[in-house]
């Protein structure tokens, strides 16, 4: 079966809108969503991040067949700047579905990050980038068997967690976060709500408070 593309239309999200949610770490996050948002830990940055910096952007989703790259092609070239494209390759570490051709494209197009349940490759190269966050499961010298198959823009599971087009997709050093859309200004209030009681949480415990005081922790018998 050929690749198949669908064009996904989404509310795309003003700049600001995504410059708040790179100040939120995907900690807190996770801790305010009320549901499972973080996928799998395996997939890791190939290069950490600089302390305070982060990915966010919105997804643009791919899912590939084993072995088979041909939906990363399309959805690479659809990609806009300021996005980012999250794929599905059930894991596979046998064959590598992006290397430095293809994340050098996508890189000088701009787009915000590129996260690959799957493998990858040439990750020295690729690592030595600052400006372009990769996140993958693993890596290997294999390259892809075929480029034919899959699909563009539909509703896909990334590491545990489904990801539709246009979900905000959060990354730092702590793992990926897929934010739902229709929950994303939702979420970003709870998330700097939670971001300034933790700050008031360490000045607490700068002042000589203790745990018990400071998180209201109930008495013990």
């Amino acid at each position: 079966m050929p690749t198949i593309v669908h064009r996904a239309t989404f509310e795309r999200l003003p700049p600001e809108t995504l410059a708040a949610w790179k100040s939120i770490p995907v900690t807190i996050a996770s801790d305010i969503a009320g549901l499972p948002i973080v996928i799998d830990p395996l997939i890791r940055p190939l290069r950490a991040f600089a302390p305070g910096r982060r990915m966010a952007g919105q997804a643009v989703t791919a899912w590939c067949e084993r072995s088979d790259f041909g939906a990363m092609l399309h959805a690479l070239d659809m990609a806009r700047a300021g996005e980012v494209v999250t794929v599905d390759a059930g894991g596979c570490r046998e064959t590598a579905y992006c290397g430095e051709i293809l994340c050098g494209y996508v890189r000088k197009k701009k787009i915000a990050g590129l996260v690959v349940n799957g493998a990858v490759r040439d990750i020295d190269t690729i690592a030595a980038w600052e400006d372009f966050p990769l996140f993958a499961l693993g890596n290997t010298a294999k390259g892809p068997l075929s480029k034919e198959r899959g699909h563009v823009n539909g509703t896909i599971t990334l590491g545990g967690v489904v990801v539709q087009p246009g979900d905000i997709v959060l990354g730092d050093n702590d793992g990926v976060a897929i934010i739902p859309l229709a929950r994303a200004a939702e979420l970003l209030s709870l998330a700097q709500q939670r971001v300034k009681m933790e700050a008031e949480w360490m000045a607490a415990l700068e002042k000589g408070g203790s745990l018990v005081e400071t998180f209201s922790v109930p008495e013990a018998i």
